[in-house]
């Protein structure tokens, strides 16, 4: 079943165009993530699901309804800001709790709800509390815990992470991923960090310039991008791009079994060898603990490769660098993917 679906839906402010006529479908069930860099058209794509802004074009549907033109309150969906949008005179239960008070649910249902929501997420003890004695991991989670217990169907994030440090983060993303597939939920969220991207998500978004460049698993999107921007783009050290020019790298007399209509030639840092015909000079490297980046020259070309972090590897070194032609992405003029 589809969670949420765009017909051709776009958005524009007089001549600012933020997200270009747009097909999309999220499944049910799914942790959906759009991913891209400031000012892609995530957030803008998010609230066209909300409700919070209405599609210039287009139309939009939840769960097989049109909610194009309809208010969010009549959209079946709960929202997690980026700064959490917590009342601060009020305490834990308080603020889970405000949603369904004022949509007036029965006393009963509400305290059921709010236990069962607080002790899921590890908030029952804190629940007399207030938000400024909570850490930044326990603000996160009342702020869940308050879009949960409103049962909707569909929950979006707002870069919900952004606010904590990167341990706590990593913990978070752990806990967010395992309660996602615990409650089945369909859920949408949005950020610029791709490690968030690539480690809870099972369909990544990615947009560009209001335009959405490739939508696949992350595994896929890692090993098959669809075009050069994904390729730089998805990687934590991005993909290495040669330019090609008569079946050969320029500026080197190296020849590689490029398709006929290739210019650029895509190889991942972890896919080089230090074995092989290529000829390179080590310029620096950046020791990151299990890894060692080996940054260097081929040709007037930088390329990366990512070594043992126990290797050695002194500057203006000389080395001889390979791959094998599986491990070779190729992209034509228009930077698109060739098979």
């Amino acid at each position: 079943m589809t969670a949420v679906e765009f017909k051709q839906v776009s958005k524009t402010w007089g001549s600012t165009t933020a997200l270009q006529p747009t097909e999309l479908e999220l499944g049910a069930g799914e942790f959906s993530v759009l991913l891209g860099p400031s000012g892609c058209g995530k957030t803008t794509t998010l609230r066209l699901i909300a409700g919070l802004e209405t599609p210039s074009t287009g139309t939009i549907r939840i769960f097989g309804d049109d909610v194009t033109h309809a208010p969010p309150a009549a959209r079946g969906v709960s929202m997690v800001f980026q700064n959490y949008a917590l009342f601060p005179h009020l305490s834990v239960q308080e603020n889970v709790a405000f949603g369904l008070k004022i949509r007036k649910t029965e006393k009963g249902e509400i305290e059921e709800r709010l236990s069962r929501v607080l002790d899921l997420l590890g908030l029952g003890a804190l629940r007399e509390r207030k938000p400024s004695q909570l850490s930044g991991g326990q603000q996160q989670r009342v702020a869940l815990a308050r879009a949960l217990v409103a049962d909707a169907r569909l929950c979006l994030m707002d870069e919900p992470l952004s606010n904590l440090d990167a341990k706590l983060r990593q913990s978070m993303r752990e806990e967010l991923r395992a309660l996602q597939q615990k409650l089945e939920l369909s859920l949408v969220y949005v950020t610029h960090d791709q490690t968030e991207a690539m480690s809870m998500a099972d369909r990544v978004v990615l947009l560009r310039d209001g335009k959405i460049e490739q939508i696949a698993s992350p595994t896929e999107i890692y090993q098959q991008p669809a075009s050069l921007f994904v390729a730089q783009f998805i990687g934590s050290t991005k993909m290495n791009v040669l330019p090609v020019r008569d079946k050969c790298i320029e500026s080197t007399d190296v020849t590689v079994s490029a398709p006929e209509n290739a210019v650029s030639l895509g190889i991942r840092p972890e896919d080089i060898s230090f074995e092989g015909s290529v000829d390179a000079t080590v310029t620096h490297t950046e020791f990151t603990g299990a890894d060692l980046l080996v940054h260097m020259q081929v040709g007037h070309h930088p390329i990366t490769a990512r070594a043992d972090g126990k290797a050695v590897i002194q500057p203006h070194t000389q080395v001889k660098l390979g791959w094998q032609p599986s491990s070779q992405h190729w992209f034509d003029a228009q930077g698109l993917r060739i098979s």
